[in-house]
């Protein structure tokens, strides 16, 4: 298995079968074998341009390298968000249970928003991390969630039960995800996942008031997240 992980340099690196075995030296047939078993685990994808590294291995990459390409192609579109609807916008990244705050943008709006860059907030009460949830296998959602959805507000999904209820409407809306007072009294969101070949990578909200019309700002949303994924796979 070593040497077959170590066989992806660069670390985006798409090989073939045969290109793995040559690295390695190992025989074919072992080379094969092995590749399913990481396959089935998560340590390596199969798409139709080979084999490369799968979502597990991203926990065991330079996260600041990571986040640093996904604030970098976020940046442009965060602001002209920011600009078009003059309200605050997020880019998060999923973390266990919680996410991460990559990034804030809102001007004067922004202190009226209890959330900074750096900081972490629960997935399952944020549409950011809904969003990013709803792609996620269920036996890891089930490995994560096993001692039960700690509650923020009253608002917040009380159980798993209802939180993956939650999650298959967002996969129905095409990854749009909502938050109504579920991580702060009085706040709403809209959120669309940025996502990989397999896994979501991060996630941009905007932020509202509970009584602003964000199914209106929807698109927008669905289509910056759209364009920073694809921007991600053309550099990846």
């Amino acid at each position: 298995m070593t040497l077959i992980m170590e066989a992806f340099e660069p670390f985006n690196a798409r090989l073939l079968l045969d290109e793995i075995t040559e690295r390695t030296k190992l025989p074919r047939s072992t080379t094969h074998r092995i590749l399913d078993q990481l396959v089935q685990f998560g340590w390596v994808e199969h798409t139709p341009e080979g084999y490369g590294m799968g979502w597990r291995t991203m926990k065991y990459r330079s996260h600041d390298s990571i986040n640093g390409r996904i604030r970098a192609e976020a940046a442009p579109l965060l602001h002209d968000l920011q600009m078009r609807t003059g309200m605050v916008v997020h880019l998060a990244v999923l973390d266990g249970s919680s996410i991460h705050y990559l990034d804030k943008l809102g001007g004067r709006a922004a202190v009226t928003v209890p959330s900074r860059v750096g900081g972490s907030n629960a997935a399952h009460g944020t549409a950011l991390g809904k969003s990013m949830l709803a792609w996620v296998d269920p036996e890891e959602l089930d490995e994560l969630y096993k001692d039960g959805l700690p509650q923020t507000t009253r608002n917040t999904i009380k159980d798993t039960q209802m939180l993956y209820a939650e999650l298959g409407r967002i996969r129905r809306r095409g990854g749009l995800a909502y938050e109504s007072g579920e991580s702060f009294d009085g706040v709403a969101c809209v959120a669309a996942a940025i996502r990989g070949r397999r896994e979501p990578l991060a996630s941009i909200s905007l932020v509202g008031r509970t009584q602003d019309p964000l199914e209106r700002m929807a698109p927008l949303v669905l289509d910056a997240a759209r364009q920073v994924s694809e921007a991600l796979l053309v550099h990846a």
